[in-house]
This record gives C-alpha cells, sequence and structure tokens, in this order.
C-alpha cells in the first residue's frame, strides 16, 4: 500500500479510494511488485460493489485494506469526472485477467485459477471431469493457449456454498497455498471472493490476487460478454441484463440503477459546490 499512495492521489468514490490508473498501469504495477518480491490485492468495483460497500462499514473497512482499487464501471469513472477528478479509464477485471496473464507469461511466472462453472454430471450424478472438465479448468487451459510461457499452479471449482463450511473452506486454502502461485484470479462473486482473499493473503505474501467476478465464465466461454461498441459505452450491464434478466433484472433495475443516478448527481453537486482540488 505504501508504494502505490506514494506515486498519485487516490480519488474519493462512494466510499471507496479509487487508483486513477490504466489498465496498463496497474499491470506495470503488479509486475514491478511482483519483482521485488511483493503481492498485493486488486479490489475492481462495479455500481453494484459500490452500492453494497456504500451500506456496510464493516465491508469498506475491509476492502480498504486493497493495495489497488480500480473502477470496473463506467457510470464510475463518470461520476469520477463530473465531481471533479481525474479517473483516466475504466479498468475491467474481465480485462485485467488477460492482460495480467500476458504479462506473466513474458517471465514465466504462474497464475491459480478458482471459481467458475462446475463440471457437467451424469444422470447417476458422477462428474465427467475428463469430458467436461469444469469453469475453472477450461479458464485456464484457454489463458494458457493464449500466453505461452504461462504457467498454471492449479485450479479449483469449489461448489456454491463451500466457504459456509469451515472443512470446505480450509481444503480450498489449502490448495492454493501449497501451489505458492504469483497470481491468484479468484471469481466466486462478490463479496465472498474478497473474505477468501483476506483469508490467504497473509499465507502468501508475495502473491497477487484479483477478485474477477464474472471473468473466469467469460473466459472458460461459458458467459459470452458484450461486444466492445457496448463496452465502450458503458451499456455492457444492459447486454448481461438481455441475456440473464431473472437474475439480474432486480438487481440492475431496482437497485443499481438508482445507485448509480444518485451517485452522478452527488457527485455533480459537488462539482458546483466545491472549489476545483489539485487533481494528481
Amino acid at each position: 500500500m505504501l508504494h502505490t499512495r506514494a506515486r498519485w492521489r487516490r480519488v474519493p468514490l462512494g466510499g471507496l479510494s479509487v487508483d486513477p490508473l490504466t489498465e496498463a498501469e496497474v499491470v506495470s504495477h503488479v509486475c514491478s511488485a511482483l519483482a521485488r518480491g511483493e503481492g498485493g490485492w486488486i479490489v475492481t468495483p462495479n455500481v453494484d460493489i459500490l452500492r453494497q460497500v456504500s451500506r456496510d462499514p464493516q465491508l469498506r473497512a475491509q476492502l480498504r485494506e486493497a493495495d489497488l482499487v480500480v473502477a470496473d464501471g463506467t457510470p464510475l469513472v463518470w461520476a469520477a469526472r463530473l465531481a471533479g477528478w481525474n479517473l483516466p479509464a475504466r479498468v475491467a477485471g474481465s480485462d485485467l485477467i488477460w492482460s495480467l496473464s500476458r504479462a506473466l507469461a513474458a517471465d514465466g511466472g504462474s497464475v491459480f485459477v478458482l471459481g467458475g462453472t462446475p463440471a457437467a454430471a451424469d444422470p447417476d450424478g458422477a462428474h465427467r471431469a475428463a469430458a467436461s472438465p469444469d469453469g475453472a479448468y477450461r479458464a485456464a487451459a484457454v489463458l494458457a493457449d493464449d500466453c505461452p510461457g504461462l504457467r498454471v499452479a492449479g485450479t479449483l471449482c469449489p461448489p456454491f456454498g463451500f466457504d459456509a463450511d469451515p472443512a470446505s473452506l480450509e481444503a480450498v486454502c489449502a490448495a492454493v497455498i501449497d501451489a505458492e502461485p504469483e497470481m491468484v484470479y479468484v471469481g466466486i462473486g462478490f463479496p465472498r471472493q474478497e473474505h477468501l482473499i483476506r483469508r490467504l493473503r497473509a499465507a502468501l505474501p508475495g502473491t497477487w490476487f484479483l477478485g474477477c467476478g464474472a471473468a473466469v465464465n467469460f473466459v472458460a466461454g461459458d458467459i459470452q460478454r458484450a461486444n466492445p461498441a457496448m463496452q465502450k459505452a458503458g451499456l455492457e450491464w444492459l447486454d448481461r441484463l438481455a441475456r440473464e434478466p431473472r437474475r439480474l433484472a432486480r438487481r440492475y433495475l431496482r437497485e443499481d440503477a438508482p445507485f448509480a443516478a444518485a451517485l452522478l448527481a452527488r457527485s455533480l453537486h459537488h462539482r458546483l459546490t466545491h472549489r476545483p482540488a489539485h487533481r494528481a
């Protein structure tokens, strides 16, 4: 954290302090830290995460332990700029999983992929691991194929709710710790993935962690990302809503949309009522 704060001024946004970095700068920072033998933790809040954090002081305090906090949501970039702060670009976890892997591959670095869709099962309930490997395995295979030189230290696709069972949680943690990877991608959803990362950090001080949500499923091909034009326009949420309306309608339309509108309104009010501050 000391290295991060010494280099740039963080942007206050919805109860969090966001690092005003581009994707390339995040990758450069992580690679430099790894070269010094230093690990870290990247949090990528979007509107939904920021909404949850704004209502939960304990969760907000936990996320302040992260080494890098970057805006994985165009509305967050808009809100920061509307308030008069310099936030250069959206930095999505779904993009970082690729750019970090490519950078690690250049030095023969290793990754551990945790999360994704479970393997398909036969009618009798037996997993067909050979015929239909789980999402974490498939995502790791795609990354390794795309990034020659990248080493896969391990993969795990634990069942939903594993972290509520002490024995299962301990087994997952032990597997990651024993693998000693340089980077761990944790895609089990917010805030569960952040709780797991906090548990692992002490045992792996030289490892970087990225809580990446659905990125593991994107890489594995189980969920299709919006096209680049929609991503650039800040409409990736609309594409996901169209694909999963039953699961996402309430979250996006009844919870996140009003929060995003209020966030933008507060940012405009700040811009109109405060003197311009020094911008990093």
